[in-house]
């Protein structure tokens, strides 16, 4: 199964720890990719950041998607102790998405964008 990959800002989470997905990177990527968020729907979610050489690895995390009534946006449900870095996941395919069914280690293959 294809997953939808995108930008969130990993600091931009509501009281419940859930990823607001209303940011200007995060609209760009669901925009490419002509994804509309819906209720239960998985993503992968990713925010830039450095590895401990100080060359650009992203973070990412698995999210699952729900609309949040008191904020009024939809949000990401995730695992903060499964966020980890590009480079020890599979890599992903040139549309920026990724599919479970990759067995193989690497980057992940995508340029980086300023947010």
């Amino acid at each position: 199964m294809v997953t939808p990959k995108v930008y969130a800002d990993f600091h931009n989470a509501d009281p419940q720890g859930r990823l607001r997905l209303n940011n200007a990177g995060t609209v760009e990527d669901l925009s490419r990719q002509r994804v509309t968020l819906r209720e239960g729907m998985p993503l992968t979610l990713y925010s830039d950041d450095l590895n401990g050489a100080g060359q650009p690895d992203e973070l990412i995390v698995d999210g699952i998607v729900s609309f949040s009534k008191d904020e009024q946006c939809w949000v990401a449900s995730v695992d903060w102790s499964a966020v980890g870095h590009a480079s020890e996941r599979p890599p992903l395919s040139p549309d920026g998405t990724s599919d479970a069914s990759e067995a193989s280690a690497g980057g992940s293959g995508r340029a980086k964008r300023g947010r």
